[in-house]
């Protein structure tokens, strides 16, 4: 689509306009955007101009332009995609269940402390996923374990912390796990159920910033992430994910993701799934 479309549409976008949001997108979040991503900003952006009474994009530029503007935390909000499910990419979980874990409760057995982080913990489905393996596979009696939650999108990480989900988005969850870690909700919905949240912390992070956590973390899972990121930005983010982890840490990404040519802190094991190299 040539840039006629978008000066023909109902808010004018010239290709000056969407360079400008690329830059700030990228000053902002680190996302690199890519012109095929031209028409869902397009999408989103339209509504943020509507609904601030702007007459195009010339204007809306203006405004995220502006030091510490009020519309930053929401164009963050749309530029963002969250796609997420239960237990996505089961195969994780299931090493967490098998290996991760018995290994930990044999080498924490002293501290009985065990840290997850799920950064970039979209709407919840990950991090409660998470929680229900930590809880069916690790001692929670005299234990000390807690599984921070972070993402960029403040309105996800409001949804995940209610843990109310439509009814079809559990179907993928045994049937066992349904009825252990669920509670029906209003019309077609559910809610986990407060066990699991209280293992965990939801805040709102931007990777790119200080980290107010200190560490060390034994598990890291960063999916579907840095697929947003250039190689600059993978390289650095990694590093720090690297000196939080303890020794022998895991690091799990996307399916689409890899560390190859980007660090060597992480020696491979195998299903985008990574050790902390020593």
């Amino acid at each position: 689509m040539g840039a006629n479309a978008y000066i023909n549409r109902e808010f004018p976008m010239s290709d000056a306009n969407f360079e400008q949001i690329k830059q700030i997108a990228y000053r902002q979040t680190g996302i690199s955007l890519t012109d095929h991503k031209k028409n869902m900003i397009y999408s989103r952006l339209s509504r943020r101009i509507r609904s601030l009474g702007l007459r195009d994009f010339n204007q809306y530029c203006e405004v995220i332009s502006q030091p510490d503007n009020q519309e930053m935390g929401d164009f963050v909000n749309s530029i963002t995609t969250n796609l997420t499910a239960f237990f996505r990419e089961n195969h994780h979980f299931e090493y967490l269940e098998k290996e991760v874990f018995p290994q930990l409760r044999m080498k924490n057995l002293k501290q009985k402390r065990v840290r997850v982080w799920s950064a970039g913990c979209s709407t919840g489905e990950e991090p409660y996923s998470l929680s229900i393996v930590m809880q069916e596979h690790l001692p929670t009696a005299g234990w000390d374990i807690r599984l921070l939650a972070t993402d960029l999108d403040t309105n996800v990480v409001a949804h995940a912390k209610r843990g109310v989900y439509d009814r079809d988005r559990i179907d993928s969850v045994s049937a066992e796990r349904r009825q252990r870690w669920f509670l029906k909700g209003n019309d077609d919905q559910v809610r986990v159920k407060p066990q699991l949240q209280k293992l965990i912390t939801f805040k709102p992070l931007n990777l790119l910033d200080n980290w107010p956590m200190s560490g060390p973390f034994d598990v890291i899972f960063c999916r579907n992430v840095v697929i947003y990121f250039d190689k600059e930005t993978q390289r650095r983010l990694f590093e720090r994910y690297a000196d939080l982890l303890a020794d022998d840490g895991y690091l799990f990404i996307g399916h689409s993701e890899s560390l190859h040519r980007v660090t060597d802190r992480f020696r491979s094991l195998g299903r985008t799934m990574y050790q902390k190299a020593n």
